[in-house]
């Protein structure tokens, strides 16, 4: 149980896009790793694999929001735990940069080390991202 409310707790960090709070539930040499060149990626000109807790709190704080402007509704689906594995299912949605609707499922896993988190991975339907971020245009960076 300890995993899953410290895992919960990142979430809560990340959503205040305070750097502090958010550094503070990272480990200094946390990753997250996405999907190579997923769609939000793409747009945003950035990685898809951030190493290190400064580059995911400027992914947090100043990338994410140029691309989801008016921010990102999180519904979630499940919540699971083992050791120190937690894994998230949700719906994101949200208003992009460029007006168009945005609403896909993710699941991430975190490896969490005590409160903090080590690793975060992410997958997502990245045919459905392009389509959504791009629909017929180019794949490039948007913002």
């Amino acid at each position: 149980m300890e995993s899953k409310e410290a895992a919960l707790a990142v979430w809560r960090a990340f959503a205040t896009r305070d750097p502090d709070r958010i550094r503070a539930v990272l480990t200094d040499d946390a990753e997250w790793r996405a999907p190579a060149r997923n769609a939000t990626a793409v747009a945003l000109g950035v990685t898809d694999h951030m190493v290190g807790a400064d580059a995911i709190v400027r992914f947090i704080v100043a990338d994410y929001p140029r691309l989801f402007c008016n921010g990102m509704r999180i519904d979630p689906i499940s919540l699971t735990a083992d050791g120190d594995r937690v894994v998230f299912e949700q719906r994101q949605s949200a208003t992009l940069a460029n007006g168009r609707d945005y609403a896909l499922d993710y699941v991430f896993i975190f490896e969490m080390r005590g409160r903090r988190v080590r690793r975060i991975r992410e997958y997502m339907d990245t045919k459905s991202g392009y389509d959504q971020v791009f629909g017929s245009a180019p794949a490039t960076a948007i913002v």
